[in-house]
């Protein structure tokens, strides 16, 4: 109840507050590629269920027909705004009408595709799933320029499953296990200072 508090208590006026941050930013997707402003996809939230995420469109309309679910690199995918977009994760904001939901919260492992909640063992998605996803934690701190690191790969997916994601899902579980208000608190600002450097 303190964390669902906690949440709403951020996100309404942060919604307000970033009402005209939101018009701004869905003008400027509108201008620089045809398609819609918002995209949706499928990911597994607390206890396995299925939601549907929002984020602000950065790739081209149906990008996913025309590649994999990561983005690696300078994918050729993502429009000149999505760039802009992703480098200050401002294409994350519409995930605050996720948390208003309740399908997520402010702090939490980070939701992942079906397609890769596959590869997580019995007990780690016991454990990972136990809590609602969140909009930033740890390992998305850490992992920050994730998409550069895997661009680097030869193949990038085999390098998510196999490096990448054990480390994350170690960050999820030392958080499902330790985390609290205060600690929330505390990663949001870390969050904030990542992206302000």
């Amino acid at each position: 109840m303190a964390k669902r508090i906690f949440d709403l208590v951020f996100t309404i006026p942060g919604i307000v507050v970033l009402a005209p941050v939101f018009v701004i930013i869905a003008i400027l997707i509108k201008y620089d590629s045809s398609g819609a402003v918002f995209f949706r996809q499928e990911r597994v939230g607390r206890y396995g269920k299925i939601f549907r995420i929002y984020k602000f469109r950065t790739m081209i309309e149906n990008a996913e027909r025309h590649g994999k679910q990561i983005t690696v690199g300078r994918d050729a995918r993502i429009t000149a705004v999505g760039n802009f977009l992703r480098k200050y994760k401002l294409d994350e904001l519409p995930q605050l009408f996720n948390v208003l939901l309740g399908d997520m919260s402010l702090v939490g492992p980070r939701p992942e595709v079906p397609r890769y909640i596959e590869e997580y063992s019995e007990e780690d998605r016991n454990i990972v799933l136990s809590v609602k996803p969140g909009i930033t934690d740890n390992a998305s701190i850490e992992f920050r320029a994730e998409s550069e690191i895997l661009g680097k790969s030869k193949n990038p997916e085999r390098e998510y499953i196999d490096v990448v994601l054990p480390i994350k899902i170690g960050y999820y579980k030392d958080y499902v296990c330790r985390h609290n208000v205060a600690m929330d608190f505390v990663i949001i600002m870390k969050t904030i200072a990542a992206i302000c450097r």
